[in-house]
């Protein structure tokens, strides 16, 4: 005796038999959608924003930067006048916080603006001696008021040698030392109180004299 073909149910006829089943798997099936496509969006949004973000807020940073100068440089001023026009000086000084501790707390108690926003180092103490602290910048020790078109401070520098046109100030890759706005460059205060950014290269030669020397911050 033949058989005739098995037959197999087919799955729409339990859908059939049980409708709201059929709407339930319908709506699962379109909240996954939907969430993949807000993923994929959000991944689109990351790649293509959070590079330029993040580079933005470090143009920020540097930008702020130059204002802690510009506010260091109005203590430094007020010094130099009360000094016959020279700027801090501290012999044996190997270190910018050092020589740049005489400014507190007569002249300024706003030690946060030694601390550069584009790194993460905590500010001194409010009022309170920094010298055995880590500041951001670097100072040109032995400067005076009169040496107008000379650079005074700057963001910390790559070391503390004389820097010819060209050469490196601060860090081309992001890591230390020199990087305080990673691989952007860094700031410079001149001595008559006016501020540039710079690339990592400079683009003019800061030399130093017998009587000037560099100062950076403590590697600490």
């Amino acid at each position: 005796m033949k058989r005739g073909p098995k037959y197999v149910r087919c799955p729409t006829e339990d859908f059939r038999r049980f409708p709201m089943a059929e709407a339930s798997l319908a709506v699962g099936f379109a909240m996954i959608e939907l969430l993949c496509v807000v993923a994929i969006l959000l991944l689109l949004f990351t790649l293509y924003w959070g590079p330029s973000t993040s580079k933005n807020r470090a143009r920020e940073a540097q930008k702020e930067c130059r204002t802690h100068l510009q506010k260091i440089y109005i203590a430094l001023d007020i010094y130099a006048n009360d000094h016959a026009g020279r700027f801090p000086v501290l012999t044996g000084a190997v270190t910018s916080a050092e020589a740049l501790e005489a400014l507190v707390p007569r002249y300024t108690v706003d030690t946060a603006e030694f601390v550069c926003p584009g790194t993460k180092v905590p500010p001194p103490a409010s009022g309170e001696s920094f010298r055995q602290q880590k500041i951001s910048y670097a100072y040109y020790m032995g400067r005076r008021a009169a040496d107008a078109q000379q650079v005074l401070m700057s963001d910390q520098q790559v070391d503390t040698r004389a820097k010819a046109a060209g050469e490196f100030a601060f860090s081309d890759t992001g890591k230390p030392p020199g990087n305080n706005h990673g691989k952007l460059g860094g700031n410079l205060l001149f001595c008559d109180g006016r501020t540039e950014g710079t690339p990592p290269r400079l683009p003019f030669s800061v030399m130093l004299t017998q009587d000037v020397v560099l100062l950076n911050p403590s590697a600490k």
